[in-house]
């Protein structure tokens, strides 16, 4: 375990703030476990900035002093994920996706449209026609990857991160994640085009969930996970 974690700032999601599914795996990944890990942000998580890793209870803690940034615990293995939608289908994702204009963060690591490949995911996971989901296609960059060749683990957190708000509608009712519970499978290699895929779970007044998933072209399911996340409250004049 390192004694501290750093987001760079190029893995931000809200301006200022790091991508939660990054930054939530970038403390998922100091478990070394490879069962379901359960993440709470707790506060934005700062870039450019070691937080401390702390033991906790029977997980760990990342720390900004004395404030709480994001706790990462264990959990209880995910049911299974729904089917994946067909490639071609998920393929068409993006002409259903928010415009520059539209989106409540356009420069997000994962969903912004303002980032370019390599750079970002960009992943545009909009609605799907005749898919009860939203979904896309991804080709992992090889800068995403570790010395093996597959996807680090904070990347396959990263994407299944933000196709869950935009299931839920984050274009209508712009949220933060709250929680995510993530279980990694198998990590594919950059070479791969693989599906990303997200669906509504529940809606509880200004809390919502959801379910991600990503998938091999087969639809073998390589990671999932299932999310809460926080509607912002609208802003007063």
């Amino acid at each position: 375990m390192t004694e501290t974690i750093t987001i760079g700032s190029r893995f931000n999601g809200p301006p200022g703030s790091g991508n939660g599914g990054y930054s939530g795996g970038l403390l998922a990944k100091e478990m070394q476990t490879s069962a379901a890990v359960l993440v709470q942000l707790r506060a934005p998580p700062p870039l450019d900035t070691p937080l401390s890793v702390v033991t906790s209870d029977n997980g760990l803690d990342a720390m900004l002093g004395e404030t709480l940034i994001i706790k990462a615990r264990p959990a209880d293995p995910l049911n299974a994920a729904p089917e994946a939608p067909a490639q071609s289908l998920a393929a068409k994702g993006p002409e259903t996706f928010n415009s520059v204009e539209d989106h409540v963060f356009p420069a997000c690591f994962v969903c912004g449209p303002l980032r370019e490949p390599g750079d970002g995911l960009c992943l545009f996971t909009g609605r799907l026609e005749g898919y009860d989901g939203v979904g896309d296609l991804w080709t992992p960059d090889e800068s995403f990857c570790d010395e093996t060749g597959r996807v680090r683990a904070e990347f396959l957190w990263a994407a299944l991160d933000c196709p869950g708000a935009f299931a839920i509608g984050n274009q209508d009712n712009p949220m933060v994640l709250g929680q995510m519970t993530t279980q990694i499978h198998q990590r594919p290699k950059a070479s791969e085009t693989l599906t990303v895929a997200g669906w509504l779970n529940f809606h509880n007044g200004r809390k919502h969930g959801a379910f991600t998933a990503i998938y091999r072209a087969d639809g073998t399911c390589l990671a999932q996970s299932e999310q809460i996340w926080i509607e912002l409250k609208p802003k007063t004049a």
